[in-house]
């Protein structure tokens, strides 16, 4: 492969001084462009410089999240790039300009991260604003985001001289408007120009509920687009609506989910398009603690060119993975102490709950009956549980459920502890997903499209009880590398009331009769477990597999 691959994000992580993000999909992004640095592979990334972030959340005594916008020097942490470039509109003109960002490899090839930036003299007030904010504002604002990210940053490779010759990689449909620079006006049956444009183009979709893909109007995108731009989008309305999933798939020569149950999902909604699966990753290095980097180190040597030596972490001493694992979980207990003020004690198991805060994540499912979970407590020893997690500002039943986490933390007593530490980000992340004991994610099945927390955790020798969707339905094995919470309505069916019962019971049972006993009367067995999700699932669950199918899937099969 020669050509250059680029890469378009709403949001990325790529470093913990940057809050150019809001959680997975940023994660992910920037994992992506760290395992591409590593491989050689020739990438240049695209996003928005979010001067504010995305939110700074803090926590008041009632349990209320409070939002403040992310500080941040952008100046000092990126180079200003000298070109700039025009994103005309209907009844104007947005300049933008660049800022860059270099990701170095392990083998010191280079990934260049570019944030788009509209903060300059010749837009209007109300346009210099436009990248200011990750998400904010309404369905006017991300429409317009939406366009910077497309038009602008296609405009921006032109102008940074990384040529025609690209191959466009959109991460979710946020990015799709940089097809209306690629087709033809009159793109309407000709299959030729078509292809052409879907030989250089592929689509990442994330989302297997609908109301998760951006729809805008048909009068506000006349009311938005210039022109040229909107005849060129007609031909994709559909009921006076564009969705920009569907923009995204009609160009794009390789579309792929992001595991293989939403494959499935992805095929049942948008029937019209060939699907694959891609499932994702996360970055070895970056996600692993430094006592797990020595022993890997020591005993799978080439872990951070290729972590699929990771597979020979079966060579690894159980009571060395457990020592490694002794000083990550005290260094999380240390932070939980003096960072949040929660004396948070040793004793029992600690559980972590870490993603964002909303309703199909079902973080309150543990505490569905609490009286059960205090009694399971009492068999067994104490239960701790780390909860962490933004709702987006708009969501109310998302800040509700960090209410009832809150209501929840104060009454429980010491057999079930619980606290939340505010403002999520990467570097509580970090130590969440090294120093805890157990992985909990109880997402309503089928509406998680991969998940990859529980993947960070594999890293590290940390178990997840999980239920049985996305990812998990590829690397959780029964009691060899985690747990796997499957009810009978687990598929999907039924009310989301009788599917939470359900899974519910099947979590209590879980926990009761083979988590709980296994960590408190069984260590070595959990020692072997741990070793497990490191080889088999920490050795395939990771960017570098993951840039590599891309690069045998998708790249070269656009070429």
């Amino acid at each position: 492969m020669s050509r250059t691959v680029a890469y378009f994000s709403m949001e990325i992580a790529i470093d913990t001084a940057l809050p150019t993000y809001s959680g997975g999909l940023g994660v992910l992004a920037g994992d992506t462009i760290k395992a591409a640095a590593d491989l050689g592979v020739p990438m240049v990334a695209i996003t928005l410089l979010y001067k504010k972030g995305y939110v700074r959340q803090s926590i008041s005594e009632r349990g209320e999240q409070v939002e403040s916008p992310e500080s941040w020097d952008y100046e000092k942490l990126l180079t200003r790039c000298a070109p700039k470039v025009d994103v005309p509109l209907r009844d104007r003109v947005v300049s933008v300009q660049a800022w860059k960002y270099v990701q170095r490899g392990v083998t010191g090839h280079e990934v260049p991260v570019f944030f788009l930036d509209c903060d300059l003299s010749e837009n209007t007030p109300e346009d210099r604003t436009l990248t200011d904010s990750l998400y904010a504002g309404g369905v006017e604002t991300r429409i317009l985001q939406e366009m910077i990210l497309g038009v602008g940053g296609r405009r921006m490779i032109d102008a940074l001289g990384y040529g025609e010759d690209t191959v466009c990689h959109m991460n979710e449909g946020h990015a799709a408007f940089l097809l209306l620079e690629e087709v033809p006006t009159e793109w309407c049956g000709n299959d030729e120009a078509i292809t052409e444009v879907q030989s250089r183009t592929v689509f990442t979709t994330h989302t297997p509920v609908a109301a998760g893909h951006d729809v805008f109007h048909r009068g506000l995108v006349e009311a938005t687009l210039n022109a040229e731009h909107y005849k060129k989008a007609e031909g994709v309305f559909e009921n006076d609506m564009l969705n920009m999933t569907k923009l995204a798939m009609k160009f794009s020569g390789v579309v792929n989910a992001v595991a293989r149950k939403h494959m499935d999902v992805t095929a049942e909604m948008f029937p019209e398009t060939p699907v694959v699966a891609i499932t994702n990753g996360v970055h070895g290095v970056r996600w692993t603690a430094q006592p797990f980097a020595d022993l890997y180190d020591r005993y799978t040597p080439g872990w951070r060119e290729r972590s699929e030596q990771l597979r020979q972490a079966m060579l690894i001493p159980v009571h060395e993975l457990q020592q490694a694992h002794k000083e990550c979980r005290e260094a999380l207990l240390r932070t939980v102490s003096e960072k949040y003020g929660m004396p948070f004690g040793g004793s029992g198991i600690v559980i972590g709950f870490a993603r964002r805060a909303t309703e199909y994540k079902r973080p309150l499912l543990l505490f569905r009956d609490l009286e059960r979970l205090k009694w399971i407590a009492s068999r067994f020893g104490p239960i701790n549980i780390l909860f962490a997690g933004k709702a987006h500002p708009r969501d109310d039943y998302g800040k509700y459920i960090i209410q009832e986490i809150h209501d929840v933390a104060n009454r429980t007593g010491d057999a079930i502890r619980v606290a939340f530490l505010p403002n999520y980000d990467v570097e509580l992340a970090a130590s969440l997903v090294q120093g805890v004991d157990l992985w909990l994610n109880t997402p309503r099945a089928p509406m998680e499209a991969s998940g990859t927390s529980g993947m960070k955790c594999a890293l590290n020798g940390i178990p997840s009880l999980s239920t049985a969707d996305g990812w998990w339905l590829e690397g959780g094995i029964q009691g060899v590398t985690g747990w796997v919470v499957s009810s009978a309505l687990n598929g999907g069916e039924g009310s989301a009331g009788d599917q939470d019962r359900a899974d519910a019971d099947a979590l209590y049972h879980q926990l009761e009769e083979l988590v709980l006993p296994c960590f408190f009367n069984h260590p070595d067995k959990w020692g072997e477990i741990m070793r497990n999700a490191i080889a088999l699932n920490g050795s395939f669950f990771n960017t570098h597999r993951m840039v590599e199918q891309y690069r045998a899937m998708a790249y070269d099969r656009t070429c």
